[in-house]
């Protein structure tokens, strides 16, 4: 039989598929259950956002010091507790019952875009039983006056706060949006960071011309969106002591078997599973069991990197010189006019 377990954030898993933290399938416990059921090594939960703790902790304000010279106005500003799944309690209660229902490894999940007191309630996190968290940083500057190096340092800051407080391995859930991506990779790394998670979908907003109002538009990803966390895993593959989590459009057994290729430890599924079912992680595992069995490997670790940028044998495809080729390869499917 075909061994496809692997390791993530020091954790052994059964296989390289997790649900990963965008799906809402985890937010009910008994789909937890299901998804351990159906085959999932682990779950990332939904997450719990910034702004839930800060509007939190700004109604705690109010209350405490109704009819002095507060401003409680100022909760408006932060969106309605009913937007959101659970509160900032509610959710360490999720990860205890995780836990005390699945056997299967249960990652934490933290939206962040400022340091704020993230440390305090990671430690919370982790005495609630997580095994592992993920810190998802979506952060859009709009600030003219920031400067780059403002914005990444705001990223390490995040993560070392976070680290330098609990024992629980951290992964990072982060943007392709960097000068350097590279060196951004390993300031991670250096901040503590036991993985990476690449990468983050910003979701875009749309206008409806009906209402003539700006409203969240969602598409789910598909296969063509993970070429882009796919040439970065190839290039960072041991190049940094991190694991690597692969996300946004993975869909099939051929696509996790490529990111496992090109170094990922696992890889994270969300919209495969929003649009055919939990079931659908059966027919994945199926398919890449019979895929290695094919090809004769004996375990999926076999493949890990191996087609990562410092074991390809033509390194090159990963940077410009593919860039050239592929723009002098390509040919419209209405033909090229070409003169006498």
């Amino acid at each position: 039989m075909v061994d496809i377990s692997t390791t993530y954030l020091g954790l052994k898993l059964r296989s390289p598929l997790v649900v990963g933290a965008a799906a809402p399938l985890a937010e009910d416990i008994d789909n937890i259950k299901r998804i351990e059921d159906v085959g999932a090594s682990a779950v990332v939960l939904h997450s719990l956002f910034e702004e839930q703790l800060l509007e939190e902790r700004y109604a705690l304000y109010h209350h405490l010091t109704h009819g002095t010279e507060s401003y409680p106005e100022a909760i408006s500003y932060f969106p309605k507790q009913e937007i959101f799944n659970v509160g900032s309690e509610a959710y360490l209660n999720h990860i205890r019952r995780a836990k005390e229902m699945v056997d299967i490894p249960i990652i934490a999940s933290l939206n962040s875009s400022t340091v704020g007191s993230w440390g305090d309630y990671a430690r919370k996190v982790e005495q609630a039983g997580a095994d592992g968290l993920e810190l998802n940083i979506y952060y859009v500057p709009t600030d003219i006056s920031m400067t780059g190096e403002q914005v990444e340092q705001t990223y390490i800051d995040i993560v070392r706060t976070v680290t330098s407080t609990v024992n629980l391995p951290v992964a990072v859930k982060l943007s392709p949006f960097f000068s350097n991506m590279a060196n951004m990779a390993k300031r991670l790394s250096d901040a503590g960071a036991s993985g990476l998670v690449l990468f983050n979908r910003f979701y875009q907003p749309d206008i409806n011309l009906e209402t003539l109002e700006v409203e969240p538009n969602l598409l789910l990803s598909t296969s063509r969106e993970m070429r882009l966390p796919m040439r970065w895993i190839a290039i960072l593959y041991g190049t940094i002591p991190v694991d690597f989590a692969a996300t946004s459009g993975i869909r099939t057994a051929h696509d996790v078997i490529k990111m496992m290729m090109v170094g990922a430890n696992v890889t994270m599924l969300v919209s495969v599973l929003l649009s055919h079912g939990i079931e659908q992680l059966r027919k994945i595992e199926k398919d890449i069991v019979e895929w290695l069995e094919v090809k004769e490997y004996d375990s999926i670790a076999q493949l890990q990197g191996s087609l990562s940028q410092i074991n390809c044998p033509n390194p090159s495809v990963f940077e410009r010189v593919q860039y050239l080729k592929a723009l002098q390869t390509y040919q419209p499917h209405w033909g090229l006019v070409h003169s006498q």
